[in-house]
């Protein structure tokens, strides 16, 4: 069961609802509440309640940046949880406009401590709502957040729980509708697609940047009847039928820039990391046949596909992946 609460001060509410709703049968919960992203002592109250009462619960938490520290990380560790974390740069005012600044370091050092702990986190971000804010920001803070690993990015505009920016003299209309078109993609793509274990291998050989690629996807599924416009909701698609998606468009790709004979890699890749996602998200088990041993295909080795297909010997391999003792677990044959 499937349950998204918010909630508002007074903060006793939900400290006391969380219990019941455990009774009830919730496993999911999301707290939208800013007032708790930055309340840190209410932060680890809630962690500590989760713990107590409900361990069972997977809990998504609102984080401001700042109070992402040892500490948090380490009580977080003890729970089922997601850190929702908004990627916001700071407004100064210039000679004659605002002008947006964005502190890449301090993003990058508290993405590292999180992704340190093996902690889920994702990223929060919107375009031209703040002062200041351009179609070239936008990209670049899209760009950076793919580089930390996050395990999805939300864009609250799709959501209606933020408004639609207006277009402003540096931040055009039309750049608002390649805005939304390449976040739709993203959240396609790479959030509701469980693309973080291999989106940043399989993008290197085509050597362009993840918005690019994002605003080349966001073409595709527009040519295909599967866009924002179209009112695709990519939350309610199976993952099976993304994950057909996913490779219809990176085999373009790979053929586009005349990579093709390391697709089939990719593709293995693809399909292992997605069955293995299955048995967590959906207790899905499956059997798979891949090109590669699926032992090759998950060591450090793969991560850079032109040298693995380089030296990497093809071994047809039928592979069943299921729910182990201790997590997802597979069986090879040769």
């Amino acid at each position: 069961m499937k349950k998204t609460i918010s909630f508002s001060v007074p903060t006793a509410s939900l400290l006391k609802e969380l219990p019941v709703l455990a009774e009830k049968g919730v496993t999911e919960f999301a707290v939208h509440d800013k007032a708790v992203a930055g309340n840190a002592a209410l932060l680890h109250e809630i962690i500590r309640c989760v713990a107590e009462h409900c361990p069972n619960m997977f809990i998504s938490l609102p984080v401001d940046v700042r109070l992402v520290t040892r500490q948090l990380v380490s009580a977080a560790a003890d729970i089922y949880c997601s850190l929702e974390i908004t990627l916001l740069g700071t407004e100064k005012q210039g000679d004659r406009d605002a002008v947006l600044l964005f502190d890449k370091k301090l993003y990058a050092g508290k993405a590292a401590l999180l992704n340190e702990a093996g902690l889920v986190f994702g990223f929060t971000m919107g375009w031209g709502q703040q002062a200041g804010d351009t179609f070239k920001h936008f990209r670049d803070r899209l760009d950076f957040a793919i580089t930390l690993y996050p395990n999805h990015i939300d864009f609250p505009q799709f959501e209606l729980r933020e408004p639609s920016p207006k277009p402003t003299g540096i931040y055009s209309s039309k750049d608002m509708d390649f805005s939304c078109g390449m976040a739709f993609a993203c959240r396609s793509f790479y959030s509701a697609g469980r693309a973080v274990p291999w989106f940043a291998t399989v993008l290197k050989p085509l050597k362009i940047t993840p918005s690019s690629f994002f605003a080349d996807f966001d073409e595709w599924q527009q040519c295909n009847n599967c866009s924002y416009i179209t009112g695709f909701e990519p939350d309610e698609v199976p993952h099976r039928e993304l994950e057909r998606m996913q490779l219809h468009f990176l085999k373009e790709k790979y053929e586009e820039k005349h990579k093709e004979q390391l697709f089939t890699a990719v593709s293995d890749m693809v399909r292992l990391n997605g069955a293995f996602s299955r048995v967590v998200a959906e207790g899905e088990e499956c059997e798979l046949e891949t090109s590669y041993r699926p032992d090759d295909l998950l060591s450090p080795y793969a991560a850079d596909i032109a040298k693995f297909c380089d030296t990497t010997c093809l071994e047809q391999s039928s592979v069943k992946v299921f729910a182990g003792k201790d997590g997802v677990d597979y069986i090879s044959r040769n």
